[in-house]
């Protein structure tokens, strides 16, 4: 089958009712299909075509959705997580053997590349070889993340904008979809990447956890332990909403970071206060 398939131009225009239609019983399509198709002589080949057109349809929208822009950005970050992760393995690897060669052995990307420039007296080949490796993901790494930081504003602006390009790509990532993360209510923004901390919790061996990823922002890792709850639930609520705009309009709007400004400078003042009564408290003692 081709095109619309054999329903387009029938009685009543069958394909509009397909879309968008509907009914109290289904109607008897197979023998519709067999009086108005000159290609369908029985019921099975009927389902034959049918099974034929939904898979078609379905790889279509794999396909289709494999190849949007919030999907390119998932690949990116979580490759460039892997890259970074395999990099710091394998230097750790490197170092370890290296030091039986290298009394002065180092440690991490850097000794990577001092190895490469300068190998020390019998360094075999393959631990040469293993340092350009180390070296080349260390480098592939840093690709990923500048195509994240310039591809993140284009397909999330807001998100992006309040978050950092990275964090909004590492938010799309534990969401699967930006349509995913715009459904998601606030109080699980605020735990994405939490979740062994938060089943840990309702099994009731932990408390609950107060952030997950976002904890990387500095909003929330800035801001002193008993008021770390308040600012990233700030910041989990206007990421929430950040997210609504970008999947439903993609208009960036700048109020939005003014907004969440103005809330973590209550969130600070009331940290000030806190301390200025602690000062006052010890100048009359």
């Amino acid at each position: 089958m081709s095109g619309d398939g054999w329903f387009v131009g029938t009685q009543n225009d069958r394909l509009e009712r397909i879309r968008y239609g509907s009914a109290a019983q289904p109607a008897d399509w197979p023998t519709l299909a067999i009086e108005s198709a000159t290609d369908i002589d029985d019921e099975t080949m009927y389902y034959d075509r049918l099974h034929e057109a939904t898979v078609s349809a379905t790889r279509a929208a794999v396909q289709a959705r494999e190849r949007a822009d919030d999907n390119q950005l998932i690949h990116a970050i979580r490759a460039l997580k892997d890259c970074r992760r395999t990099a710091n393995e394998l230097a750790e690897r490197l170092s370890e053997w290296a030091g039986t060669v290298d009394p002065e052995a180092g440690t991490g990307i850097d000794y990577a590349e001092r190895l490469i420039e300068e190998p020390p007296a019998d360094c075999p080949e393959p631990m040469i070889s293993l340092a350009t490796r180390v070296v080349d993901l260390a480098q592939q790494a840093e690709d990923l993340e500048a195509y994240v930081e310039r591809q993140a504003p284009v397909v999330a602006p807001n998100l992006s904008a309040l978050a950092g390009p990275v964090l909004a790509a590492r938010l799309l990532s534990l969401a699967g979809s930006l349509d995913s993360l715009a459904k998601k209510p606030s109080g699980t923004v605020q735990v994405l990447g939490a979740e062994e901390a938060l089943f840990a919790h309702l099994r009731g061996h932990a408390p609950s956890p107060k952030h997950g990823v976002i904890f990387t922002h500095e909003a929330v890792r800035g801001t002193r332990l008993e008021d770390r709850g308040s600012a990233a639930r700030a910041l989990a609520g206007k990421l929430a909403i950040a997210a609504r705009v970008d999947h439903y309009s993609g208009e960036y709007r700048p109020e939005l970071e003014a907004e969440f400004e103005e809330r973590m400078a209550t969130i600070r003042a009331r940290a000030d206060e806190g301390d200025d009564k602690t000062e006052s408290g010890d100048s009359h003692a």
